[in-house]
C-alpha cells in the first residue's frame, strides 16, 4: 500500500510545481489518488490536464509505483498526447499510456507462448480491405451486394462490443427492435455472423474486437497467466468513460479484479458513439459498481470557447430528454463574437459561402490551421471542398476513418493577393474539413457547422427518443469544439430545382 495522498499544502515542492496551474477542482482530483474516483469534464475544461498531473503527482510523491500505472483512452492521438504530456510533467517512462487495444495486444503477445503452442493469429489491422476479401465466400451465399459490406461489417462490430453471442442475436433484435442491414433478417444476419468467424478463423486471422474477447477469456481463467497480467496494473485510469462498451468494460473489470484503485474521467454529454455499442450508463452508474467513491468532482469550468461559444452549447443541451445528467459549462474567457447563424439558398451557395468567410478570416491573419469546416455526414464534404479550392485554400478532409487527403489548390489570378497574404506566414497549416464525429477531441480558433438542417442534423429527423438525443449531443460535440468564433449554416433547398425547401435544424438556438 502506498502513501496515503497528501492534503493540500502539504506536498513537496517538485510535487507543488506540477499542482501550480490547476484550478481548485482540478488540484482536488490531482490529489485524490487512492480508490474509486470519477471525474465528470465538460468540453474545454482541461481534462486531460487533470488527468495527466494527477498521475505526475502521484508518480512524483510516491505514491504510486510507475511500472504498474496504466492510463487507457480511446485513440492512438490521444493515447500519444496524453504520454508527451507525462514526460513533459517529469513522469517515469515507465507510465503506460495506451488503447484499449494495444494494451491488449501487448498483454497477449506476452503470454501466448505460455498459452498454445500455435503462432498469434495474424491482427487485421485495415478491417475495411482485408475482411472484404475474407468475407467473399460469405457474400455469395448470402446475397450481399459489395455496397452493403460496411453496414454488415459494423453490425458484425456492434454484437461483438455489445456481447451478444450469434446464437442471441434474433431475441436481442426482437426485444431492441433492431433491423439488422442489408434487407436480412435476424437469423439469416446470425448466420452470416457465425460464418464470418468461421472464415477468420480458417484464415487464422482476428481483428481488434476479437483481442479483447481474447484477453476477457484469458484473464476469465484462474491462473498464473491471469494473475500475471493483473498484477502489472495497480492504479489504473480510463479516460472517455463514456464511450465505454459493454466488452470494454468487462475487460477492465478483469484488469482490476479486486483492486479498486481506478479512476474514470468522462461526460454524458458527449457520448456520440452509441451506435457503434458505446454507452454512458457505466459512467452514470460508477459510484453504484465501485462505491463508496473516493471522490467524485465536476470540472465545468471551460478555458477553450467564449462566452458566447459556452452560452450557445449550453443552450443545445436545455431541451435534452435527460438534461439534468448534462452539467453546465462555465466560461472564464473575454466575450467574443456572437455565434452567426445563416441560411442559404441551396447547398452550393453555402459551400461558397462558407468558403468566402474563411477566405477574410485568412486575409484578416487568421491561420488555415485554425479553421475547420464540420460536417455531419462525408458526402457533404465534396462541396466544401470544391469550394475551397475555388478560393485557393488548402486544406485536409477527415473522415471517421482518419486524415484522407492535404489538397494545395491552384492559385488562380482572382486568388493572387489571398495567396500573396498567406505565404508571408511560415506556418499556416491547411483548413480541416470533418465529420463532427471524426472532429471528437480536437479543437479550432474558428469552426464552421454546415447542413444544420432537418434531416442532416438530426440526421434522417428522428422522432423523440435515443436516436434525437444522440444526435443533440453530436451537435453540442461540434459547437465546443470551436474556441473564438462559431458559424452554423443550412440551405434551405438542393441545387435541383423543384425539389422542396429544407428546414432549420430543430436544435438551432434562437435568441
Amino acid at each position: 500500500m502506498g502513501k496515503q495522498a497528501a492534503t493540500i499544502g502539504d506536498v513537496s515542492t517538485q510535487s507543488e510545481s506540477i499542482l501550480a496551474d490547476l484550478d481548485p477542482s482540478q488540484r482536488e482530483a490531482a490529489l485524490a489518488v487512492e480508490g474509486p474516483v470519477r471525474i465528470i469534464a465538460g468540453a474545454g475544461a482541461g481534462k486531460t490536464r487533470t488527468i495527466t498531473h494527477r498521475i505526475a503527482y502521484a508518480c512524483a510523491e510516491g505514491i504510486w509505483n510507475p511500472d504498474r500505472t496504466v492510463a487507457v483512452t480511446f485513440s492512438v492521438k490521444a493515447a500519444d498526447e496524453m504520454r508527451l504530456r507525462l514526460q513533459g510533467l517529469g513522469a517515469p517512462a515507465t507510465v503506460s499510456a495506451s488503447t484499449f487495444h494495444s494494451l491488449a495486444l501487448q498483454q497477449l503477445r506476452r503470454v501466448w507462448h505460455e498459452l498454445c503452442e500455435t503462432p498469434f493469429p495474424m491482427l487485421v489491422e485495415k478491417p475495411g480491405a482485408l475482411t472484404f476479401r475474407a468475407m467473399k465466400r460469405v457474400l455469395r451465399s448470402a446475397d450481399i451486394e459489395d455496397s452493403e459490406v460496411r453496414d454488415v461489417m459494423a453490425e458484425i462490430a456492434w454484437a461483438k462490443v455489445s456481447l451478444i453471442d450469434p446464437t442471441d442475436y434474433v431475441k436481442v433484435c426482437t426485444a431492441l427492435h433492431r433491423v439488422p442491414p442489408a434487407n436480412l433478417d435476424p437469423d439469416r444476419m446470425a448466420q452470416v455472423m457465425t460464418m464470418f468467424e468461421q472464415e477468420k478463423t480458417s484464415r487464422n486471422q482476428i481483428d481488434f474486437n476479437d483481442m479483447l474477447l481474447i484477453a476477457c477469456h484469458v484473464l476469465q481463467t484462474p491462473g498464473d497467466v491471469a494473475n500475471s497480467i493483473r498484477s502489472d496494473i495497480r492504479h489504473l485510469t480510463i479516460d472517455e468513460y463514456q464511450d465505454l462498451s459493454p466488452l470494454q468494460h468487462r475487460l477492465l473489470q478483469l484488469w482490476l479484479g479486486d483492486n479498486r484503485n481506478i479512476c474514470v474521467v468522462g461526460d454524458p454529454a458527449q457520448t456520440i458513439y452509441s451506435f457503434a455499442g458505446a454507452t454512458s450508463y457505466y459512467l452514470g452508474h460508477f459510484d453504484e459498481e465501485f462505491g463508496p467513491l473516493s471522490a467524485d468532482i465536476t470540472l465545468n469550468t471551460d478555458y477553450r470557447s467564449t462566452p458566447q461559444v459556452i452560452g450557445y452549447a449550453n443552450k443545445v443541451l436545455q431541451s435534452a430528454q435527460h438534461r439534468e445528467s448534462y452539467i453546465h459549462l462555465d466560461a472564464v474567457r473575454d466575450p467574443g463574437q456572437r455565434v452567426q447563424t445563416t441560411a442559404y439558398t441551396d447547398d452550393v451557395a453555402e459551400a461558397r459561402g462558407v468558403a468566402r468567410r474563411i477566405a477574410k478570416l485568412l486575409r484578416e491573419g487568421a491561420h488555415m490551421k485554425d479553421c475547420a469546416v464540420l460536417t455531419r455526414i462525408n458526402a457533404q464534404q465534396m462541396l466544401i471542398c470544391r469550394a475551397l479550392r475555388a478560393e485557393g485554400i488548402r486544406y485536409r478532409v477527415r473522415t471517421e476513418s482518419g486524415w484522407q487527403n492535404v489538397a494545395l489548390t491552384s492559385t488562380a489570378e482572382g486568388r493572387k493577393d489571398l495567396m500573396e497574404s498567406l505565404e508571408q506566414h511560415e506556418d499556416q497549416g491547411v483548413v480541416t474539413v470533418s465529420t463532427i464525429h471524426a472532429a471528437k477531441g480536437l479543437e479550432f480558433a474558428h469552426v464552421f457547422i454546415v447542413g444544420c438542417s432537418e434531416g442532416l442534423i438530426p440526421f434522417a429527423s428522428p422522432a423523440a427518443g435515443d436516436a434525437l438525443e444522440e444526435e443533440r449531443r453530436l451537435l453540442y460535440v461540434g459547437v465546443t469544439r470551436a474556441g473564438d468564433s462559431l458559424h452554423l449554416s443550412f440551405s434551405r433547398g438542393t441545387a435541383g430545382p423543384g425539389t422542396p425547401d429544407k428546414q432549420a435544424s430543430r436544435f438551432l438556438v434562437h435568441g
